[in-house]
This record gives structure tokens, sequence and C-alpha cells, in this order.
């Protein structure tokens, strides 16, 4: 029984040594990331591509408009936008989607 309950302390502390030499990850965030109701882009990728054009093909796969909300023009920082049904003034009907 002895055996058993120290090679399970002994694999139970090689599986915690692997884990805590692993970083984890977690501050990561990829250059572009949205879903229907909006996003954000890199500062450091708006400096490299068209970031206007990349937010409006975004939302254009909704079906929506692109309203840009700020920009945090530094290294590391980010442009967010919004996707939405109605251009701002607008004083028509929302836009439908065929689906």
């Amino acid at each position: 029984m002895r055996i058993i309950a120290a090679a399970g302390l002994l694999a139970s502390l090689v599986v915690s040594g692997l884990m805590a030499s692993q970083s984890a990850r977690a501050d990561y965030v990829p250059p572009f990331k949205g879903n229907d109701t909006g996003g954000i882009i890199a500062y450091s990728m708006a400096t490299q591509v068209d970031a206007r054009q990349a937010a409006v093909d975004h939302c254009a796969r909704y079906g929506k408009v692109v309203k840009f909300l700020a920009v945090q023009a530094y290294e590391g920082g980010y442009i967010s936008f919004s996707c939405r049904w109605v251009p701002y003034g607008a004083a028509d009907q929302p836009i439908r989607t065929l689906y």
C-alpha cells in the first residue's frame, strides 16, 4: 500500500512540475478579433493593413455596417468598432439579410 501511495505522490509531483514550467499564455489576444456585435484590431496591425476595410469586411459578413468607437494610437493599443444594423442618421428600415 505504501508503494502505491508513494508512486501516486511522485506522479503528482512530476505533473505539477511540468505544469509549473510552462507559461499559461493568458495574455495573448489575436491582432484581429470580433463577432457579430463588433471587434478590435491591434494598432500594430492597423499600421500594416487598411483597418477600415478589414472592419467593413468583417461586419458585412453579418449584413451590418461598421461604426468605429475608439482608437488607442500607441504600440499595444487597439481600434474598437461595433457592427450595427442601421447606419447612424438613416431614416430607412434596417438592412435586410437573406439567410
